[in-house]
């Protein structure tokens, strides 16, 4: 089986159209996570979706593959806030496929972060490739908190990012840091690492 979900997963995701239809997307938030847990599902069974569609998928995904120190929420029933930096409607996006449903019992929150004080409130950061002239400063002013940080550029990740999407051959890859993300105590889960093209650091502690 193990093998078998590496292979389905390296294919990565195709988006031969952009599809803006709130049930298309429930369905294929659901037929994602089946595939991070089971590698059951061929990339070519999933719904047409545009490239902007996957992200936001992913996204939203990403809060179930990822353990957080408790001192990253204020409380046991705070939500996981997912931010977005850049501004081209993105933030809509993602608050569109994540709707009103919960991840390990919390709530899941969209936000548009337009000030750098506003970065550390989140518990997954999404740069935009709009931002790369100064996404120096926003991923060291992240640094040192139980942020996963997630970009869409070259050298993301050695710029210490944690997470980059990669697109080749028309398909969505993942690119992963463990470094960063184990320095602030966060888990990445061990089927999140087997979908990702390139994994620097050893993985330690992850999550199941």
């Amino acid at each position: 089986m193990t093998q078998e979900f590496d292979r389905t997963c390296r294919k990565g995701w195709g988006f031969p159209g952009a599809r803006q239809i709130l049930a298309l997307a429930i369905l294929a938030v659901v037929m994602v996570s089946v595939l991070l847990r089971t590698g059951s599902i061929q990339a070519s069974e999933t719904p047409a979706l545009s490239e902007r569609q996957v992200k936001a998928l992913f996204l939203f995904n990403f809060a179930k593959y990822v353990d957080w120190p408790a001192s990253a929420f204020s409380n046991s029933s705070a939500p996981i806030v997912i931010g977005v930096v850049g501004e081209d409607g993105f933030a809509d996006e993602v608050r569109q496929i994540a709707g009103d449903r919960t991840v390990n019992d919390r709530k899941v929150v969209i936000k548009q972060i337009g000030s750098t004080a506003d970065l550390k409130d989140c518990q997954i950061l999404f740069v935009r490739s709009s931002e790369n002239g100064r996404l120096t400063e926003i991923l060291k002013a992240v640094k040192n908190s139980a942020v996963l940080t997630v970009g869409e550029t070259d050298r993301f990740l050695l710029q210490e990012g944690m997470i980059n999407f990669t697109k080749k051959e028309n398909k969505i890859h993942l690119e992963i840091n463990l470094v960063p993300a184990q320095r602030v105590n966060l888990k990445l889960s061990s089927k999140l690492l087997t979908v990702a093209d390139v994994v620097l650091g050893k993985a330690e502690g992850t999550k199941n």
